[in-house]
């Protein structure tokens, strides 16, 4: 098990490209218009890209079990974080405008790439990344229909046209390909241009989240408020890792998958939450406030978490 110190080191690169993005922001290289291009950039395009080449020659998706298992669980933990979001953010006074939906949004969804693949290949190697991308299919797939729906506070009766994004297609294309044995025929230069734009997706993604960080530093109050950190931090790094736990050693499951569940549950808000506060509509500042707030005490919660699921889980 890797010491706090070294968790600490895993991440700084992650933090580094965030605090890029910033400084790009306040020197002004990025704003206005153009940043709602990038946004828009890394959300329709690059995300799907590397979703596609990490989904599309995937051999673990190829066995029934981890086809189906992984993504109902990354779906199934996604979609608890909102409902529990909803439920502690009308507790705590939210309602529509002041971030109610934003606050389910961002509690429930929990850092499923950045964090955890370092943190996995550090323990247990690069073989372990398999369960992981094929669970975050679950996960992605839950963002982008429940968490949209849940944001622009439509039915699916309303929204359902919100279903049909970039991301849900890759998706579908992706399995479908893996499933059939198309991938490995596919045209060279196709998959070549895919991967060079999937490889973007990650860091600029990141810098991107510090450009619109940036945007509130100029408020330094605003980065905090009571009643949504305190709630956000006990419901992501408190409630729902304990949920969590309890499914990872009572879900007849692979150890793999249940090392994945352990991890998640050990993680601090997502930082795309941010993102896509602002791409449909939402409220940016609460998303701040719950990444920021979850990603700082995380720092000290994750090494924990990560000894006491991994000890009682057994794996």
């Amino acid at each position: 098990m890797p010491t706090y110190w070294e968790l600490l080191l895993l991440v700084v690169p992650v933090f580094a490209l965030i605090g890029i993005g910033a400084v790009v922001r306040r020197v002004h290289w990025v704003e206005g218009e153009a940043e709602d291009s990038l946004i828009r950039l890394v959300v329709n395009v690059l995300y799907p890209c590397l979703i596609f080449e990490s989904i599309a020659g995937n051999a673990a998706l190829q066995s029934p079990g981890n086809l189906i298992l992984p993504p109902l669980v990354g779906f199934a933990i996604t979609w608890l974080g909102f409902r529990s979001g909803l439920l502690v953010a009308k507790m705590i006074g939210l309602h529509v405008g002041t971030g109610l939906r934003t606050f389910a949004l961002a509690v429930g969804i929990t850092n499923y790439g950045f964090l955890p693949i370092p943190i996995m290949q550090s323990i247990w190697g690069p073989e372990s990344l398999a369960i992981l991308l094929v669970h975050n299919v679950g996960v992605e797939i839950a963002i982008w229909t429940a968490g949209v729906l849940v944001l622009s506070g439509e039915s699916l009766r309303q929204g359902w046209r919100r279903l049909v994004s970039p991301i849900v297609i890759t998706v579908v294309l992706a399995v479908a390909c893996n499933l059939s044995g198309l991938t490995p025929h596919l045209p060279k230069v196709l998959t070549a241009t895919i991967h060079a734009l999937g490889v973007c997706g990650i860091p600029l993604g990141l810098i991107m989240t510090g450009v619109n960080l940036a945007n509130y530093l100029g408020e330094p109050r605003e980065l905090f408020n009571a009643k949504v950190s305190i709630a956000a931090n006990l419901l992501r790094l408190g409630v729902l890792p304990v949920l969590l736990l309890l499914l990872a050693r009572y879900l007849p499951c692979t150890p793999d998958l249940k090392r994945v569940i352990v991890v998640q549950a050990a993680m601090p808000a997502a930082m795309v939450s941010v993102i896509i506060a602002r791409l449909y509509g939402g409220h940016p500042r609460t998303a701040v406030q719950i990444v920021l707030g979850t990603t700082a005490l995380g720092l000290f919660v994750i090494p924990l978490w990560l000894r006491v699921g991994l000890s009682w889980i057994g794996v």
